[in-house]
């Protein structure tokens, strides 16, 4: 899943590597100046999860006031219970990869599939569920494959543990601490590659059609928490979208340069979201709410 083809390491070593030497990230935008303007957050005693920091499907960011001023509980439809599924599928596969015990694919949704947070709970969305988990499961299962056996035949007198870290150089859904950057205090990143410094960032997208801009936000976010805490640039993130179509699985991923402007536009979000918990104030309904919105049945009621 995060295993990048040949037209991708070519961008990004002939392309994005050397714009971002040669660009460079200004020194007040980079996650270890934490403690300085404009990366300390102006409300220092209020907190956000990434996920309200980034989000942009409300127009008005009601959402926020909703979910952290109101303690309003979402209504989960299918489209956010498939981004959960999706993302424990992979997440879960190659840490057992990495581990070394991969269990079959049955097995491992009986014992998760009731922690699936669907409200329909009807069979045909959970079968759907569980046709796309198996399909995500074998595609990521079989890259892992290949990289490792590529591995192994280039690495002959090394040991497996080293094999395993060179052909899947992941740290999956790391856990890492926000509160620096004003963010909650337990991070989980979908995907850091450690060989190549690069953050990605999972979505589940109906179609190609519903790629947003404003997704660069997430892989933005994390590479600034990724400097703060551990003090080492981060100039490159990548968004893997996932999408099904009939009985197809299909993958596009955009790799990109973190440059000045998104970590601009990351802080902007982050600050105008903790004015409204610090300052409890409601933004207003939006003149016409995304159809997907979890909120949707407080501002439609």
């Amino acid at each position: 899943m995060y295993f990048l083809n040949e037209i991708e390491r070519k961008k990004l070593v002939h392309d994005l590597l050397p714009l971002a030497r040669n660009t460079g990230v200004s020194e007040e935008l980079r996650g270890w100046n934490w403690h300085d303007p404009p990366m300390k957050p102006y409300y220092e005693d209020e907190n956000i999860p990434m996920y309200l920091v980034c989000s942009r499907y409300c127009p008005t960011n009601r959402d926020v006031f909703l979910n952290k001023v109101e303690n309003v509980k979402p209504k989960i439809n299918f489209n956010v219970s498939q981004g959960i599924t999706m993302h424990k599928t992979v997440s879960q596969l190659l840490t057992m990869f990495i581990d070394g015990d991969v269990e079959d694919f049955e097995d491992w949704w009986d014992r998760n599939k009731h922690k699936i947070k669907y409200a329909g709970k009807d069979e045909d969305g959970m079968s759907l569920l569980h046709e796309r988990a198996k399909r995500l499961w074998e595609y990521t299962l079989h890259n892992c494959n290949a990289q490792y056996s590529n591995a192994c035949a280039k690495q002959p007198y090394a040991c497996e543990r080293d094999i395993k870290a060179t052909s899947v150089p992941f740290l999956v859904e790391h856990k890492i601490d926000g509160s620096l950057l004003g963010l909650s205090g337990l991070l989980g990143i979908d995907c850091y590659d450690y060989m190549r410094s690069i953050v990605f960032d999972l979505k589940t997208v109906p179609s190609f059609k519903d790629i947003e801009k404003w997704h660069r936000l997430y892989p933005t976010g994390y590479a600034t928490v990724v400097e703060s805490v551990y003090e080492v640039p981060v100039d490159i993130g990548c968004l893997v979208w996932v999408s099904f179509k009939k009985d197809r699985l299909v993958v596009k991923k955009e790799l990109f340069f973190i440059n000045d402007d998104m970590r601009g536009w990351w802080l902007e979000e982050r600050d105008r979201k903790l004015e409204i918990i610090a300052q409890r104030k409601d933004p207003g309904k939006a003149k016409k709410c995304p159809d997907s919105c979890i909120y949707i049945q407080e501002c439609d009621g």
